[in-house]
């Protein structure tokens, strides 16, 4: 438990197994543990920058713990706009189930969104989860799998995208949904 929340809370180990991020830098404290934050994907010469805040709640070994953040950017290119979401970290005989859930606010309109950018955006997540789950279990470094080694044949130590990620239309919270990211003010 100790080990993935340290390698999830932590900007800078954070943006070496999360595709969705080139860069996440702290923005200042908030008062109860919030934390303020700017992020950047870079996309080829442009680079998407966008504000957010984040918490996370400790819990004991036996229920475990949960962050949360809400994030939003003003780039026309974007496409997301604004969004929120969580990471569950639930205890196992066997490790942690480690779990999301997120929506967001389509940037370039609902069709292109569904069509296109869920789908990315829900394979570069189980990428990620899954670059990260290797670096946690085995210690190999989620540099060691690049984007381009997805066209390699798939060994149950290599990462795949396959495992299920669900994103959410945008809309209210559900009731699922961790009392912490309820809490949580606008970037």
């Amino acid at each position: 438990m100790d080990k993935v929340w340290a390698l999830t809370q932590d900007f800078s180990t954070h943006v070496r197994w999360d595709l969705r991020f080139s860069r996440i830098t702290a923005d200042g404290q908030v008062a109860n543990g919030r934390q303020r934050f700017v992020y950047e994907r870079s996309v080829g010469p442009h680079t998407i920058r966008g504000t957010g805040i984040s918490a996370g709640e400790s819990g004991d070994e036996a229920t475990g713990r949960v962050s949360a953040l809400r994030f939003t950017t003003r780039d026309r290119l974007s496409p997301i706009r604004h969004g929120s979401g969580y990471w569950r970290y639930t205890p196992a005989a066997d490790g942690v189930v480690f779990t999301t859930g997120y929506t967001y606010d389509p940037g370039w309109g609902s069709f292109l969104d569904r069509l296109v950018m869920r789908r990315f955006i829900g394979w570069m997540t189980a990428w990620s989860f899954d670059r990260l789950r290797i670096w946690a279990e085995t210690g190999v470094e989620p540099e060691a799998w690049p984007v381009r080694s997805v066209l390699y044949f798939w060994k149950p130590d290599r990462p795949r995208a396959s495992r299920t990620v669900r994103v959410r239309p945008s809309g209210a919270l559900r009731a699922t949904d961790p009392a912490l990211l309820a809490t949580l003010e606008s970037p």
